[in-house]
């Protein structure tokens, strides 16, 4: 017969466990929970003398699920609160949200990567000790879980940081807009496949100027060819834009026009410009 105590005094992970295990299709074990000294005990005993690896993969693969649904959350929150203590709390808890999304935009392979950490680590111990005091087990026991945690709180972090240098960009270029008086009165942008062009009021190709190549307002936040067409619409400070959808998607860079340009900007799907563009299958290009 082999034995396993885990030792906690959470009521809440007790209880996650009692129900767990009074649930479970593992065979060939009984358990009891016990109050001692200093810790709440559940007391699991494999009955059988045959195949303890099938009991240790059992257990194992429940406390993963454990670590997973009951302490990531704080393991995340703890880790963004002691390197990263500079953000304030406002900020430290976007930079926890970011983390949300991260694992939920790659669902599978983070969960499947974070499993096989804690899966490993609980079977090589529990297969040599009789007793897992679960906190101690999870704060010094957990490397490469904490580190796979830290990479996913270190992307967070850096598109947190993006994204508050981004919207200081945003509000830098209205501010600009604001202050300046208008130098034309309507553009027209077209725009398909990602690259855009600029007509004017009277629909003549506007040519961008070699002193956009010097131009103050290329950002870092990378456009590719479209940052010489927003630094033609930051020297030309039009009344109005429209923008000619020719392939009815929009993308960062027609998001960041609407957040900058505000209510100068009109959208426009499906208009005699639109038509020539898409059903002659013009392809936009600069000179």
């Amino acid at each position: 017969m082999k034995s396993l105590c885990i030792k906690t005094n959470n009521s809440k992970i007790l209880d996650y466990l009692l129900n767990e295990l009074k649930y479970s299709e593992i065979k060939h074990i009984c358990y009891s929970e016990n109050q001692f000294k200093s810790y709440k005990n559940i007391i699991i005993h494999y009955i059988s003398d045959n195949d303890y690896p099938y009991f240790f993969s059992k257990i194992s693969h429940l406390l993963s699920f454990l670590i997973i649904d009951e302490f990531e959350d704080i393991l995340m929150k703890r880790m963004i609160d002691k390197h990263y203590f500079y953000f304030d709390a406002l900020e430290r808890n976007k930079i926890l949200k970011n983390c949300y999304n991260i694992l939920s935009d790659e669902y599978y392979a983070w969960f499947d990567k974070k499993f096989d950490a804690l899966y490993n680590a609980l079977y090589s111990f529990i297969s040599d000790n009789k007793t897992l005091v679960l906190d101690g087990f999870i704060n010094f026991r957990l490397q490469n879980y904490q580190s796979i945690l830290d990479d996913i709180v270190a992307e967070s972090v850096n598109n947190y940081i993006i994204e508050k240098e981004y919207l200081e960009f945003i509000s830098l270029l209205k501010l600009y807009i604001n202050s300046q008086k208008n130098n034309s009165n309507i553009i027209h942008l077209i725009y398909k496949d990602s690259e855009s062009i600029l007509l004017d009021e009277n629909k003549n190709l506007i040519l961008n100027s070699e002193e956009i190549f010097n131009a103050k307002y290329l950002s870092d936040i990378s456009f590719s060819s479209n940052d010489y067409t927003l630094n033609s619409l930051l020297n030309l400070l039009p009344k109005k834009i429209y923008i000619h959808l020719i392939d009815s998607q929009t993308d960062e860079f027609i998001n960041t026009l609407q957040l900058i340009f505000e209510n100068r900007v009109s959208i426009c799907l499906n208009c005699e410009l639109c038509n020539l563009y898409r059903y002659h299958k013009k392809t936009l290009t600069k000179k």
